[in-house]
């Protein structure tokens, strides 16, 4: 199974505001709630995969604007 966070990720960046944060952040939840217990594992494991590879892309960003000397 592959859930898709990019798409959940993205539309929060986008947001209008914290109610709509809010609001897509229940529809992840209602997602989870409504999958079996397998499927919740599956679903925290590729979640904490996709949160690893944002932090890591963040920090890759910022090393190289700090070695570019942008923040200096």
């Amino acid at each position: 199974m592959n859930f898709d966070f990019r798409k959940y990720h993205v539309r929060a960046i986008n947001a209008r505001d914290e109610a709509e944060k809010a609001a897509i952040n229940q529809e992840l939840k209602d997602l989870y709630d409504s999958l079996s217990d397998d499927d919740k594992k599956v679903f925290s494991e590729e979640l904490q995969k996709f949160l690893v590879s944002q932090y890591k892309a963040i920090g890759d960003e910022y090393q190289a604007l700090k070695d570019g000397g942008a923040l200096n």
